[in-house]
């Protein structure tokens, strides 16, 4: 498989994975400030991993898979903090995390690796 494709289907597994997280913390909690927060960037990863796949150019694809890392690690900050407030608890925040930091390596390493063949 190609880290394109693993990336694709990593983002959108989850995107899921936030979305139902996203649902509890609004039904179960009432939380919905950073539960909104999360979900915009959360599944925002995804989206912009199919935007690059039509990108116009190299430069392009390169710059909307920057964008896709930013969100991602916008999403780690946001599961920290539902983490910490104890919102989420531990074993599924770091659950959670361990997506999020296999999305941006994954990400980081698209991204090099496009700029090296450059």
């Amino acid at each position: 498989m190609t880290g394109r494709f693993v990336a694709r289907e990593k983002s959108r597994a989850f995107a899921l994975r936030v979305v139902k997280l996203c649902r509890l913390l609004q039904e179960r909690d009432r939380e919905y400030v950073l539960s909104r927060q999360l979900l915009r960037s959360g599944t925002a990863i995804g989206a912009l991993i199919r935007e690059a796949e039509q990108a116009e150019s190299r430069a392009d694809f390169v710059h909307k898979l920057s964008i896709a890392l930013k969100e991602a690690s916008e999403t780690g900050y946001w599961l920290d903090l539902l983490t910490e407030s104890g919102y989420l608890d531990s074993v599924h925040g770091q659950s959670m995390m361990t997506d999020t930091e296999e999305l941006l390596k994954i990400l980081t390493a698209i991204i090099r690796t496009t700029k090296r063949r450059g």
